[in-house]
């Protein structure tokens, strides 16, 4: 656990707080995006076990925060989801649930929780957008439960069609965070929120082959293809799209989101349409970065997973117009620069 102290008005508790974001929102704050009168609170499974409600509430009682950004989740990549669809539901649904409950019973101001494009239908139109994932609150009350059920009844946009099959497990577990968010707003008045990042990468992401995402999978892989002087082989076809986001870009985000964003609807934080990139263009922008001059081969053996999950941003856009992104390629060089210089100690 870490804090980053000051005159205290605000005590923000980040879970998962040494993960890819966790790290990239404590180096934010260190760098002088934090506030004199915030408080930050990093912590990790080391600190409690967040699938256990009563270490759960006693995390809470202890840090008394004001304030929490939900970063905790059962992770992986394509190849982990398929292999462990059930346990990525049974460990989510768990630590949102007793995160966002100890939340509302200490009585915390905001949560910002963090979904992901995978939430949404894999039969879908594109570009995907917030409504897709919108429930109307209704402005009457039918008394505990019911009213939720009523408002998903009456709203089904949420449940229009189910995720892609690689990675049901996870996806069904971040859905229901938007469903407890407006659970919570409708009978509590809790200001309980949530991001839909695309797909992050950055220092401190896991760089297993693996089971972690693919960009730091195909990053570890091109370190050790030039080590061995081997070919660098590529799981899939290389064609399925993407839009990358910069793990320093969306912590800057995250800060964004959790001091002037009032709305219960989830946010996507994405870069633009015109910004999504192939798998191959990807392990292109890698092998440039990493000077590598093997031979570069397509495994089609290997699953693809869904194709494209394109996401508008037009959202984010109405609000900060002017918010620059790390271009991709930059974003990339300097992530395979931190994963050069700290290969020993990375996760891997």
């Amino acid at each position: 656990m870490t804090e980053e102290a000051g005159p205290v008005t605000k005590r923000i508790l980040v879970t998962g707080g040494t993960g890819l974001v966790g790290k990239a929102i404590e180096k934010v704050v260190a760098d002088g995006e934090g506030r004199p009168d915030e408080t930050w609170i990093f912590v990790s499974s080391r600190d409690a076990d967040l699938t256990s409600a009563a270490e759960t509430k006693a995390l809470f009682e202890q840090h008394k925060p004001t304030h929490v950004i939900h970063l905790a989740a059962m992770v992986g990549g394509l190849f982990k989801n398929i292999r462990y669809n059930l346990d990525f539901w049974r460990r989510n649904i768990h630590i949102n649930d007793n995160v966002l409950h100890s939340a509302y019973e200490t009585g915390v101001q905001k949560v910002v929780s963090c979904l992901s494009t995978c939430i949404f239908p894999d039969k879908t139109t594109y570009p995907i957008d917030e409504s897709m994932v919108s429930i109307s609150i209704p402005m009457y009350s039918l008394g505990g439960v019911p009213a939720l059920l009523n408002s998903l009844l009456s709203c089904p946009q949420i449940h229009n069609g189910p995720p892609h099959n690689s990675n049901f497990g996870y996806s069904y577990a971040k859905r229901m965070i938007d469903v407890q968010n407006r659970g919570y707003f409708e009978q509590h008045g809790c200001r309980f929120t949530a991001v839909i990042p695309t797909n992050v990468f950055g220092p401190y992401d896991n760089f297993n082959i693996e089971d972690g995402h693919v960009l730091p999978g195909l990053i570890h892989k091109v370190y050790l293809a030039k080590q061995t002087g081997s070919a660098l082989t590529v799981w899939g076809t290389g064609k399925p799209r993407r839009q990358f986001i910069y793990s320093l870009d969306l912590a800057r985000l995250f800060l964004w989101v959790l001091r002037e964003y009032d709305e219960v609807e989830p946010i996507i934080l994405s870069v633009g349409e015109e910004d999504e990139v192939s798998i191959k263009e990807a392990a292109e922008a890698i092998v440039e970065a990493m000077d590598f001059r093997g031979e570069l081969v397509f495994d089609t053996t290997k699953a693809d997973g869904q194709f494209k999950k394109t996401a508008s941003n037009a959202k984010l856009r109405r609000y900060l117009p002017s918010f620059q992104f790390t271009p991709f390629r930059q974003a990339v060089k300097e992530t395979c620069a931190w994963f050069s210089a700290n290969y020993t100690s990375a996760r891997k």
